[in-house]
């Protein structure tokens, strides 16, 4: 019997993160969800209702030592890791405000730790678990945001920041058949954005026309992963809606969610392919 796909899915107390390892979980996967509450419990057990393994990790990924301790703990468990999921970020609710950046608290700066730092080092220490099985993914999940205005410099500066890391990190990994993406999430319906919704329904509540569920995400970076020619993405960062439509998955409903690019006409910014050692 094939041992099931070993996935760590950060910042998976709530939101996005819980999403995705919910959906990981419905593919059978053994799932570590981290995050710095005891949320994480119901989230592992959401992953075991699914039909995955579901197992709670308390990760503060502020502290590079307790991520090292989550991977080495994955490591003792298994010997490997298949799947990374990088999404743990800190977005304070003051960076959602209708203000500039220099009126609000300087604590707003905290996702270009936890958020952009916290996936490299995340990465890192996955990267040894992952490099003997010779085949992996690693997925950033991001944002539009990384390539026009969202909440301010903070914000865009985390998402343009995850892009640009998949795209290098694609290049070191590239021999090992590592393969990494930026995901583009479309606008999540999540308790946080029902509630920033309700306190602005004239200037948000539109956008509640063109949602995504957080698991719709996470069916995505599982086509990812199972796709034979995933190499072949590597390095890139891909509107969520558009790889959903090209792999044929639906949200509930059977819902097609539209891609930012038709509604905005906003994509990712491409990467050039000279490498400079």
């Amino acid at each position: 019997m094939v041992d099931a796909p070993v996935a760590v899915v950060t910042g998976a107390s709530r939101g996005a993160g819980l999403g995705i390892a919910h959906a990981l979980g419905d593919h059978g996967c053994t799932v570590y969800v981290t995050g710095r509450s005891d949320a994480v419990h119901d989230s592992a057990e959401r992953v075991t209702a699914a039909g995955g393994t579901g197992v709670a990790v308390t990760v503060d990924h502020a502290d590079d030592a307790q991520t090292k301790a989550l991977f080495d703990r994955v490591a003792a468990d298994h010997g490997r890791v298949d799947i990374l999921v990088n999404n743990a970020a800190v977005i304070r609710d003051e960076m959602m405000g209708r203000t500039r950046f220099w009126e609000e608290p300087i604590e707003v700066a905290d996702i270009l730790d936890v958020g952009l730092r916290s996936a490299y080092v995340a990465t890192v220490y996955a990267a040894p678990l992952m490099l003997p099985q010779r085949r992996g993914l690693v997925a950033f999940t991001s944002a539009p945001g990384a390539a026009h205005y969202v909440f301010g410099p903070a914000y865009g500066v985390q998402k343009a920041g995850v892009d640009k890391m998949a795209a290098d990190m694609a290049v070191d990994f590239r021999d090992f058949g590592i393969a990494t993406a930026s995901i583009w999430m479309g606008v999540l319906l999540t308790e946080r954005f029902k509630a920033l919704v309700a306190s602005a329904p004239e200037q948000l509540a539109h956008l509640l026309d063109n949602t995504e569920t957080p698991e719709f995400t996470g069916h995505v970076i599982w086509a990812l992963f199972t796709d034979p020619a995933v190499m072949d993405k590597s390095g890139r960062t891909f509107i969520g809606a558009e790889l959903a439509a090209e792999y044929g998955i639906t949200d509930d409903g059977d819902r097609r969610p539209a891609s930012y690019r038709d509604l905005h006409g906003v994509h990712p910014i491409p990467q050039f392919d000279r490498i400079l050692r």
